[in-house]
C-alpha cells in the first residue's frame, strides 16, 4: 500500500467526520447510510452531490435537510476538459462545505488523477464484487458469465486505477442457480447497505492504518 494515502482524522460522536456522498442514481445506499447515521456516529453526512440534476438520490438528501446539489458535466468541447471542469466544480462544493471524507455510492463516473490526488485516502467506494476479481462497471454480468459460486462486495479506498485501491472490508454473497443480473444485484445491494456504514465507522474512528 502506498504511503501517499492521507487518511481522515479520528472522528468522535461529539465531532464526527463531515462526509459528502456522491451518487448517480436512486441513492439506496445513501438512504441506508442516512438511516444508520440517525444514531450518532463518528461520521455525519453534510452534503449530497450527483452528476445528474435529476438523480433520484438527491431527494434522500433533501428529505434529510441536507445541501443536495446536482452538478452536471459542463458544456465543453473536449471530453478530458469536460471531466476536469466537472471535477473542479465538485471539488469547489466539497471545500465550500468543509468536507473531510468523500463517499462514492453508486457513482458511475471514473475520477481523474487530478481529483483523486486531492482526496486520496479520504475517498471511499463500494464495489459489487470481491475485488480484485470482476472490477469495472459490469461486475454482476461478469460474475454470472464466469459461473462462480460466490461473489460479494468490497469497500476500498480509491486510487488512480479502476477499483484498484486498498481494500478496507469485504463480505461474501452466494450466487444462486438461476440468478440474473437483477436478482444478484438486489441481494448484493442488501449486504452493501450493511457493510458500507460499518466500514465507515472503522475508518472514521481511526482504526485503519495503511
Amino acid at each position: 500500500m502506498s504511503g501517499d494515502f492521507l487518511l481522515p482524522r479520528e472522528g468522535s460522536l461529539e465531532d464526527p467526520i463531515r462526509v459528502a456522498v456522491i451518487v448517480s442514481g436512486g441513492g439506496s445506499g445513501l438512504a441506508a447510510l442516512l438511516q444508520y447515521q440517525a444514531t450518532p456516529r463518528t461520521h455525519r453526512t453534510a452534503l449530497v452531490l450527483s452528476d445528474k440534476a435529476d438523480a433520484g438520490g438527491l431527494q434522500h438528501g433533501i428529505d434529510a435537510g441536507l445541501p443536495s446539489l446536482g452538478i452536471p458535466l459542463p458544456t465543453k468541447t473536449g471530453a478530458k476538459e469536460r471531466r476536469v471542469a466537472h471535477e473542479q466544480l465538485i471539488n469547489a462544493a466539497l471545500e465550500e462545505h468543509n468536507i473531510e471524507l468523500v463517499v462514492l455510492s453508486g457513482y458511475m463516473r471514473i475520477l481523474t488523477p487530478w481529483f483523486v490526488s486531492r482526496w486520496k485516502g479520504r475517498l471511499v467506494n463500494i464495489h459489487p464484487s470481491l475485488l480484485p476479481d470482476f472490477p469495472g462497471a459490469h461486475a454482476h454480468r461478469d460474475v454470472l458469465a464466469a459461473g462462480v459460486d460466490v461473489t460479494g462486495c468490497t469497500v476500498h479506498l480509491v486510487d488512480e486505477g479502476v477499483d484498484s485501491g486498498p481494500i478496507l472490508a469485504q463480505i461474501q454473497v452466494d450466487v444462486h442457480e438461476g440468478d440474473d443480473e437483477s436478482a444478484l444485484q438486489e441481494r448484493v445491494k442488501r449486504v452493501e447497505h450493511v457493510l458500507y456504514p460499518k466500514t465507515l465507522d472503522i475508518l472514521c474512528s481511526g482504526q485503519i492504518s495503511l
